[in-house]
């Protein structure tokens, strides 16, 4: 499938190995069937030889419905794996450094925090080789990111002026908006509506669906908040 798919992309979900569960392959695929457009497995208690048979599982799952699948962090396992997704963190390998390592074609995505690094990855998106999407948050903490503040939804309202600002400046010109931003942190049903509020129309989400009885029922509610203000 095209990687640019990733620009209409509005549900994303982080999920960890799910060792406790033992249910990685059933879990992915209700989520896929669900809705969800794409797929990280972010887990940092798992060796690099166990996340890659996760990373082909997490394939051949993403394949059969034709949805993407990212890797974390590591730049050198989604080389390994062909991951078509590869998203960074303020601290992890350089965006530069990983466009060169991984090349033009893998979609690279990146975390801010602050307006100045929202403004960074907005500058960094024109151009094909160029950065993908970012995420803005954490909106609330979360125990999947222990020590992070939250940033709140002032940050994500500053996003999506930043966002328009650059789009009425003629910058970039990527599929709806200069580049794809999500909203992350904490999300889930009781609160996506104040983040649309605020402005975002793609989300992250971990515990909404990693927690569900039925992570596909999961995945459909979020996309009906979401389908509501497309």
């Amino acid at each position: 499938m095209s990687q640019d798919v990733h620009s209409t992309a509005r549900l994303y979900l982080c999920t960890d190995a799910r060792k406790d569960r033992g249910d990685f392959e059933a879990f992915v695929d209700a989520a896929f069937t669900g809705g969800v457009d794409i797929i990280q497995l972010r887990d940092k208690t798992i060796e690099a030889a166990e996340e890659l048979e996760l990373l082909e599982v997490l394939h051949t799952v993403a394949a059969r419905h034709g949805r993407l699948w990212a890797v974390n962090d590591r730049a050198d396992l989604a080389s390994l794996a062909g991951a078509p997704v590869f998203h960074i963190g303020q601290k992890d390998i350089p965006f530069g450094a990983a466009r060169d390592f991984l090349g033009k074609d893998t979609v690279i995505g990146l975390s801010t925090h602050t307006s100045e690094q929202v403004d960074a990855a907005i500058a960094a998106a024109p151009g094909r080789s160029g950065l993908d999407y970012f995420c803005v948050g954490p909106v609330w903490a979360t125990p999947t990111k222990p020590g992070r503040a939250a940033v709140g939804l002032d940050l994500v309202r500053y996003a999506a002026d930043a966002i328009e600002r650059a789009e009425a400046a003629g910058d970039g010109g990527k599929v709806a908006g200069v580049v794809p931003w999500f909203a992350i942190g904490g999300i889930d049903l009781t609160n996506v509506e104040q983040v649309l509020d605020a402005g975002a129309r793609r989300i992250v989400v971990v515990r909404a669906i990693t927690e569900a009885d039925d992570p596909a029922a999961a995945a459909q509610a979020l996309l009906a908040a979401l389908d509501a203000r497309a």
